[in-house]
């Protein structure tokens, strides 16, 4: 089943390259960019509450989903390039294992525990 769920979020972050490709930005930005909703892990600096839910609101497909739809009704292709890249990236982290954060630390996610036991 693991297997399973990483084939089918690596087909999603393929849809993610497509929607970037009919965007019209150059390639370079895509890759410039894809590490960006990462900046969401600064709330652990506060403390591990704030941490998940900044983290968590980076990394939600559904969020990323609305930022593209809206960015399609209003006519802002900025707002698009925020939902790729934020559907992207979800994708990616969680083809290596990088769920969604509980409140309890950066490495307990929905996906399991990150590391070592």
């Amino acid at each position: 089943m693991k297997n399973s769920l990483k084939i089918e979020e690596l087909c999603m972050f393929f849809l993610g390259i497509f929607m970037f490709s009919i965007l019209g930005y150059p390639w370079w930005l895509f890759l410039v960019l894809i590490l960006t909703p990462d900046i969401g892990a600064l709330g652990y600096v506060i403390n591990s509450k704030v941490g998940a839910f900044s983290y968590n609101l980076f990394h939600h497909k559904g969020v990323a989903i609305v930022l593209y739809f809206i960015g399609i009704y209003l006519s802002f292709p900025l707002l698009q390039l925020a939902g790729t890249i934020l559907f992207s990236h979800s994708c990616l982290d969680r083809i290596f294992g990088y769920g969604l954060k509980y409140e309890k630390g950066f490495k307990f996610t929905h996906l399991g525990e990150i590391g070592k036991k």
